[in-house]
């Protein structure tokens, strides 16, 4: 075959790979958004309720990247992840305040939770979550942590702040550094206690043998949850037109009220409560 066969043949192949590609509705890539969120929106089955629901409506494909909320806001500021679902007011605050996020929107709140064996070793019992605290640190009690600088983790630092407690290195404290699930089962484990999100002790509780709820109802255990997209200027790779349609999505009527009944036929309760602005 000639130089000038050669050359028509590789001018040919080249034109077919500019046609498939072309053919292709937008680059794969762009399909997928990459979600970055707290372990109790994993654990507690939410996700997996909502997620195929928003890829039936939109096309587009969630990868759910499930960590402490410390570690989704580190994704995002590092652009990483192209939309976030956190509850740490105050560091996603700072976040929006330094141009990492955009677009965050409140979606639902449940409430932090002190759970701890049925016998009650520490006697907390109804008392109020500062005062809790400070007797399980006087009574050497085991607290489990989290230990891994989440949302729930961030709360439980302020808690023992409160309380006039330096819980590290007591003998009697113990962390994980590991999700909301594997925490609750290392407590109720070592007969101990725990700081939890509501809607995760619920959707395990199972699981957690004689473990109870010893401690709710302060006002400063109220857990807020918001959405927001990372900042698309931070990457070419994130994904803005995913993160947006997830944004809108989560703070949909529609899903709203899935949220307000996700939970009561098999807890008698929801594990989240809608809160969209």
């Amino acid at each position: 075959m000639s130089r000038a066969s050669w050359a028509r043949r590789g001018l040919l192949v080249m034109v077919l790979l500019l046609l498939v590609l072309a053919a292709v509705p937008a680059d794969a890539a762009s399909r997928d958004v990459i979600l970055a969120t707290t372990t109790s929106t994993q654990d507690s089955g939410l996700l997996d309720y909502l997620i195929p629901l928003f890829e039936e409506k939109t096309g587009f494909r969630v990868k759910a990247i499930a960590v402490g909320t410390g570690q989704a806001l580190a994704l995002g500021e590092r652009g990483e992840a192209d939309v976030l679902l956190t509850h740490a007011p105050a560091a996603e605050e700072q976040m929006a305040a330094a141009g990492h996020v955009v677009n965050r929107r409140r979606v639902m709140y449940n409430d932090f939770v002190v759970a701890g064996p049925a016998g009650d070793p520490a006697g907390v019992r109804g008392l109020p979550v500062v005062d809790s605290f400070r007797r399980i640190a006087e009574a050497g009690a085991v607290f489990v942590s989290r230990g891994d600088n989440s949302g729930t983790h961030m709360k439980e630092l302020s808690l023992w702040t409160d309380a006039g407690v330096n819980p590290q290195g007591q003998p009697w404290y113990v962390e994980t550094g590991q999700g909301m699930g594997r925490t609750l089962s290392v407590a109720s484990e070592r007969l101990g206690y725990t700081l939890t999100d509501r809607g995760t002790y619920l959707a395990l509780r199972h699981l957690l043998g004689d473990m109870e709820i010893l401690v709710e109802g302060d006002s400063i255990l109220f857990n807020v949850y918001h959405v927001m997209q990372v900042n698309p200027e931070k990457s070419p790779m994130i994904n803005s037109a995913g993160a947006e349609a997830f944004v809108a999505f989560m703070v949909s009527d529609e899903v709203q009220a899935i949220i307000a009944d996700f939970g009561v036929d098999k807890y008698g309760q929801p594990l989240f409560v809608p809160y969209a602005e």
